[in-house]
């Protein structure tokens, strides 16, 4: 055995059973010793939580305090009320376009469209104007003056052309396009919104050159017929739809938008009735084929009025401070009667 050994052991006996006894204090330079077992249990808290468990992609595990707390409920929306005299004051413009464009459309005969063209160009303008001052594209003055032009040189096209066709029309939509690109590239200021001055310059010419084809409609053969009887189911389902508004404007599509599903479904019916009427007493039309074009020109309408009034609230949940109050609310029935025409020229084309 070694000294030095054997000095260290004196004293202890060596088999002694139990766990070496811990000294008194702390000793100098070495850290404490870990808890046991039952020093841990005096808790109970790891016992009780269970091991903790890594989670994916190195995130630290996650602890009982941890866990996702239930998602606060969503604050219900209030509707927009809807203003009853507002409803009946747009509900009785409709109606007087409506019976506008109808009359106007008897004023036409061989050789005799300025009339009407003149009519025409008078809506288009009222048009111009409610779009422009609604939407407030950045360079309005451009905006409304390519318009203005496109709805004039429409007018020309589908009074002066030799053939009574959709492609003059189409020709001029795209030059006013075109123009429209052109005034905005000429510009130096508020060019990071081109693209939606471009967007509005184009929406409005379309709905220009939709009206002009109207003269083209009544030039061929049964046009003024399907013409009475288009706008007729159209101006009286944009009616009926604003007048049941005011009544029972339930249940709401939206509550931003203070419009009722009864009143788009029951404009479309009411429209498609009144056409089916009036096929069966005007020449060359049915029954069956004066509501088969009255209920697509109905429906057109109702759904574009309806179309305009979520873009409107669309714009002031955004931030948009409001337009001017005569324009907005005109916007709705000059586009559902600017989209009507086109479809009543089309069914006029395919089914009569």
């Amino acid at each position: 055995m070694y000294p030095s050994s054997a000095s260290s052991e004196t004293g202890r006996d060596p088999w002694a059973d139990g766990p070496r006894p811990a000294p008194a204090g702390p000793t100098r330079g070495y850290p404490p010793e870990p808890r046991t077992g039952p020093a841990a249990e005096e808790t109970g808290e790891r016992r009780q939580r269970g091991p903790r468990r890594a989670r994916r992609g190195g995130e630290p595990p996650r602890r009982a305090d941890d866990e996702p707390a239930e998602p606060a409920e969503e604050e219900a929306v209030e509707p927009v009320p809807v203003n009853r005299p507002l409803a009946l004051t747009v509900a009785g413009f409709a109606a007087l376009l409506g019976v506008g464009l109808v009359l106007g459309a008897q004023t036409a005969g061989p050789g005799h469209r300025l009339p009407f063209a003149g009519i025409i160009l008078g809506v288009q303008l009222l048009y111009v104007l409610a779009w422009t001052m609604a939407m407030r594209p950045p360079a309005l003055l451009v905006v409304a003056l390519v318009s203005t032009a496109a709805a004039v040189a429409a007018d020309a096209a589908a009074v002066r052309s030799d053939i009574a066709a959709l492609a003059p029309l189409g020709y001029v939509a795209a030059g006013g396009f075109l123009l429209g690109v052109l005034g905005q590239l000429v510009r130096r200021v508020d060019r990071a919104r081109v693209t939606e001055s471009l967007g509005a310059t184009l929406l409005i010419v379309v709905g220009v050159v939709a009206f002009a084809t109207l003269v083209v409609l009544s030039r061929i053969p049964a046009g003024t017929q399907a013409i009475t009887v288009c706008l007729t189911a159209a101006g009286v389902a944009l009616t009926v739809a604003r007048l049941t508004d005011a009544v029972a404007p339930w249940p709401r599509l939206a509550p931003q938008v203070p419009r009722g599903a009864a009143g788009v479904v029951a404009g479309a019916m009411v429209g498609t009735l009144v056409s089916a009427v009036l096929g069966s007493y005007l020449v060359g039309f049915t029954p069956t084929s004066g509501a088969l074009i009255g209920v697509v020109t109905a429906a057109t309408a109702v759904l574009a009025d309806l179309a305009v009034g979520y873009a409107e609230a669309g714009r002031l949940m955004a931030g948009e401070p409001p337009t001017m109050w005569v324009a907005r609310h005109l916007q709705g029935p000059l586009g559902g009667f600017a989209l009507a025409a086109p479809a009543a020229y089309a069914m006029c084309t395919l089914f009569l």
